[in-house]
């Protein structure tokens, strides 16, 4: 039975780049998202060339409902090896710390962290009884390094980054991989790229640069095949060694 990818908030820009790119290496791929016309798209779309896919609709929002998720998910695909996570859509905005309250934060908790953990949870005696597997979650640069005018995500994205190095180092040696894409260009073709540039620009930032998702979607293989790092940033001048 072929491998599959779980392709947790897949969408027109890293989602679906994410799903042609194990495609091309033999996955199957199951996509999740809120919307289901768009996922139908996408599966079309993948089917034209050559990779199958199922849709799932699904709202990440809501962390009880994992468990009943991946289920439909193994019931349909038979197994997941891979889940990419990162459902970061034009629903969620910055915030500026100094206008940041607890309403704010709790509604990002769900999605971004609260959310991700249970995918782990529901997903991990597979791949530890298999001894093989892999979790791969993208993030902005917030999350990492914050920024003035640019908080909310950020502190969210953080606790989640904090976990995943936790959780690649308790799994060294099992089989399993946990990792983070940590991304600090705007996502050509997704959702968040029009809205999040609107941020740069009124706080007075420079341009931002732009990425192409398929760019982002080979990290995503060579995470996955050397898994030989917990973090990968995009641009690479923006890791800790490099900038120190």
């Amino acid at each position: 039975m072929s491998k599959v990818i779980a392709v947790f908030g897949a969408g027109t820009g890293l989602g679906v780049s994410v799903a042609r790119r194990f495609g091309r290496e033999g996955f199957r791929v199951a996509l999740v998202a809120r919307r289901k016309d768009r996922l139908d798209a996408l599966v079309a779309e993948l089917a034209g060339e050559g990779i199958e896919a199922g849709a799932f609709s699904a709202d990440l929002s809501e962390p009880a409902r994992v468990p009943a998720l991946v289920e439909a998910i193994r019931e349909r695909l038979g197994r997941i090896d891979v889940v990419a996570y990162g459902p970061i859509s034009g629903d969620q905005g910055f915030t500026p710390a100094a206008e940041l309250d607890a309403a704010t934060l709790r509604g990002l908790v769900p999605l971004l962290l609260l959310t991700p953990v249970e995918v782990v949870r529901a997903v991990l005696p597979e791949w530890t009884g298999r001894g093989d597997g892999a979790f791969l979650l993208a993030q902005g640069y917030s999350a990492a390094q914050p920024m003035p005018h640019l908080s909310g995500l950020g502190p969210v994205m953080s606790a989640t980054r904090n976990y995943l190095y936790s959780l690649n180092a308790e799994l060294a040696g099992t089989g399993v991989y946990a990792g983070t894409l940590t991304v600090g260009s705007l996502i050509a073709r997704s959702e968040i790229a029009a809205k999040a540039q609107a941020a740069f620009e009124s706080a007075d930032g420079p341009e931002h640069p732009v990425v192409d998702p398929d760019d982002l979607a080979e990290h995503y293989w060579d995470m996955y095949t050397k898994r030989d790092r917990v973090e990968q940033f995009h641009p690479e001048s923006l890791t800790p060694q490099a900038a120190a």
